[in-house]
């Protein structure tokens, strides 16, 4: 750790922290997840936090996936936004319009930067578009190289990212918020049991068919939204899809699944992974990054090829143990890591903002 004015950045609780992302509400996903309660720790802590979104500039639904609002020509309000706030660390959550002008705005004022990689989508491409992943990993590589270090979920991520010459790479764990998510009393899921339950965005990549698909016992509940729902309920009827889900009703239908199903092979964690083992819930998922990261073989879950045997075998687990395992991870932890990774740009006082609204 550094002596003199990077040291004493790092100790202090009022530092200005500018997040700039492609990603936010009123979208659900991990990514979104994982950044509102960055900034709800961060603010707790007593930092002061800018947030750059989608919401203050003229934006588009991005193609195939109209949740995510691509923002048009933002770099000007960008580069007054963070001029004005004059952060003392950038952080570049996605690599999106936003996240390219602020990319832009700091190798133009010469700050550095941190980045984080949330997404596998050389993978997700892929899966929609035949074009190939050494391109879409060649153009991930040029957004990264500039930044002073970039924020991975696991090992597993950062040892394929290394391997595919990004770097300098760090780790960034995630937390679950086990108020919320938590053991509920049994609502009444008027289905036979066993329940075997994903939850999550309804979309290709998400590999929902190879739950659907699967013999199994008892009933398959799918709980979220997403552009693969109409044909997954047309053709998979006997199925129940509840559509999406938010807040307490989410977590209670979480709960009160007897295994919860993480059919994704493309994710980088799975933040969804600790809900359902903090609501009690143990976890059935195939051996890739993401669940191998986070589930203990036999403990809070059971990874396979065979994702069936899988679901079968995960039924038995102990609840407790899964609830335990998620206890582990609060968000505090998880963004006290994020701050220890941030590379300060020392410079003079900026004016205090929560958007960008007050400066365009």
């Amino acid at each position: 750790m550094p002596n003199g004015p990077q040291a004493t950045w790092r100790k202090r609780p009022d530092v200005r922290i500018a997040l700039v992302t492609d990603a936010w509400l009123p979208q659900t996903n991990g990514v979104v997840r994982t950044l509102t309660e960055t900034r709800r720790s961060l603010e707790h802590e007593g930092h002061d936090v800018l947030v750059v979104t989608p919401e203050e500039f003229r934006t588009i639904p991005c193609p195939s996936y109209p949740e995510i609002r691509l923002s048009l020509f933002p770099k000007k309000g960008v580069f007054r936004c963070l001029d004005r706030f004059a952060p003392e660390a950038l952080h570049i959550a996605t690599e999106g319009p936003l996240g390219l002008a602020g990319r832009r705005w700091a190798l133009r004022r010469r700050k550095p930067f941190t980045t984080a990689y949330h997404t596998r989508f050389p993978q997700y491409v892929s899966a929609r578009a035949p074009v190939p992943e050494r391109i879409t990993y060649a153009i991930l590589r040029w957004f990264h190289r500039p930044a002073a270090r970039t924020l991975v979920p696991t090992e597993h991520i950062r040892r394929d990212l290394d391997a595919h010459g990004f770097g300098p790479l760090v780790i960034w764990g995630r937390g679950v918020d086990t108020e919320l998510f938590r053991p509920h009393p049994a609502i009444p899921l008027e289905a036979e049991r066993p329940i075997a339950m994903y939850m999550g965005r309804v979309a290709v990549e998400k590999n929902i068919e190879a739950f659907l698909d699967l013999d199994l016992p008892g009933t398959k509940y799918v709980v979220g939204d997403g552009p693969a729902l109409p044909a997954l309920r047309r053709r998979y009827p006997n199925a129940v899809f509840t559509g999406a889900k938010y807040g307490e009703e989410l977590a209670a239908h979480l709960a009160a699944a007897d295994v919860f199903v993480f059919p994704s092979k493309t994710d980088t964690f799975g933040l969804v992974l600790l809900e359902a083992m903090a609501c009690g819930v143990p976890v059935a998922a195939y051996p890739v990054p993401g669940p191998i990261d986070v589930v203990e073989q036999g403990v809070n879950g059971m990874l396979d090829e065979d994702l069936g045997r899988a679901v079968k075998s995960a039924v038995a687990l102990d609840r407790t143990r899964c609830r335990a395992f998620a206890l582990r991870h609060s968000w505090q932890t998880a963004t006290a890591q994020f701050v220890r990774h941030l590379q300060p740009a020392i410079s003079g006082s900026g004016n205090s903002s929560a958007s960008c609204r007050a400066v365009q």
